[in-house]
């Protein structure tokens, strides 16, 4: 979890080629809007982030969420790629995770339980007998202080106590959103502990590169550089086994629609009710590298995703079900979205063999992501 000297070279190295917050846009600071105020008075605002090209990002210092992401199309046209809400209401009742970083464990914990240091803990379980994404409230349902930079860049902090949800130790979290100039959003995780605990935070933004929710995901072609899944059991923990992906629905090495095989007849795909399993990322060392690439053939979009971290959740929207009444009013329906979540694998801390996930005090936990955005 502690950053290396061959990482922080890399990070200094991604940062000239254009990836990085450090070098802030030079201007004036827009003034926070407000967005909505919760039932206790107090008023949650909303930061516009944006580059010289147009591209912008807005975010709110509810859940750290990213409410709107607008990047252009073949055609030069702006359009908003994520799933989300008008209002503050629809945030605050959501449980879908719209937008959100979630936390303190982003992903499922068999049933809420881990074992630090000689200790059990019993986390909330929020998701049948399970953990999920850090409980009930989390990360995502918390207010963030926020502080705008510069015109492209948003910091944010929490102070998360311990025994929140369960969890040990008070952790100090900051995040920071970052839009640069070659039309990547890059987001910073940094976090520390007075006690030893489990910390693996993640973004959970529903993207949708048509820039209508109207449309399903299923014709976006989709690569992910990863040999092996963590297979899942019913409730989809995963077994703590690896799964290679050669010769099933799960091999996106190669473009791939994601409709193309997400109905066939697997075990895993029953299971998931599609795809919400986490890929094991080809060569992980503690550097950002590309992982993934997403296409929309109709509008020319092209989202390329760049992480530190060893895995990569890819959900495709699954229980959407059109319950779920969003931006102007729209239904969101079955797959209409995909999440693409840079993240340690589910249920690490109950399985020795995959990447340690604790933090300990003394040490710093950093994650960067990055989702970039072309057109071809």
């Amino acid at each position: 979890m502690r950053m290396d000297k061959f990482k922080f070279a890399l990070i200094l190295l991604l940062g000239v080629c254009g990836l990085s917050c450090s070098g802030k846009r030079s201007g004036a600071v827009p003034n926070p809007q407000v967005f909505g105020r919760l039932d206790n008075g107090e008023t949650i605002y909303l930061y516009t982030l944006a580059n010289r090209t147009g591209m912008t990002a807005q975010i709110i210092n509810y859940g750290a969420i990213m409410v709107s992401l607008k990047v252009p199309d073949g055609a030069g046209n702006f359009q908003d790629v994520i799933l989300g809400f008008d209002d503050l209401e629809g945030y605050v009742n959501d449980q879908s995770y719209q937008g959100a970083v979630v936390g303190r464990f982003g992903n499922r914990i068999a049933g809420g339980k881990i074992h630090l240091d000689g200790k059990d803990y019993q986390l909330s379980v929020n998701d049948g007998n399970n953990h999920l994404h850090g409980g009930f409230t989390g990360f995502f349902k918390a207010v963030w202080d926020a502080q705008q930079e510069s015109p492209n860049t948003l910091r944010l902090t929490l102070v998360s106590p311990a025994g929140e949800e369960g969890y040990p130790g008070n952790v100090h979290m900051t995040v920071t959103y970052c839009v640069t100039e070659d039309n990547s959003l890059k987001i910073e995780y940094r976090g520390t502990t007075d006690e030893p605990t489990i910390l693996n935070p993640t973004s959970h933004g529903y993207f949708n590169l048509t820039g209508s929710p109207q449309n399903s995901i299923l014709e976006h072609h989709l690569i992910i550089d990863a040999d092996y899944i963590t297979p899942v059991n019913s409730t989809l923990i995963p077994t703590g086994e690896l799964l290679h992906v050669q010769g099933t629905p799960f091999d996106f090495r190669k473009p791939r629609p994601i409709g193309e095989a997400i109905n066939a007849d697997h075990e895993q795909l029953r299971f998931g009710s599609g795809y919400d399993h986490n890929w094991v990322l080809n060569n992980h060392t503690g550097a950002v590298r590309k992982v993934a690439e997403l296409y929309d053939p109709d509008s020319g979009r092209l989202m390329e995703v760049l992480t530190d971290q060893p895995g990569l959740q890819f959900y495709s929207g699954n229980f959407l079900d059109g319950s779920l009444v969003g931006k102007k009013g729209q239904k969101y329906g079955f797959r209409t979205a995909l999440c693409l979540e840079a993240q340690h694998f589910p249920d690490s801390p109950n399985k020795p063999n995959f990447p340690s996930v604790i933090l300990r005090p003394g040490e710093e936990y950093g994650q960067t992501t990055i989702y970039r955005f072309s057109v071809k």
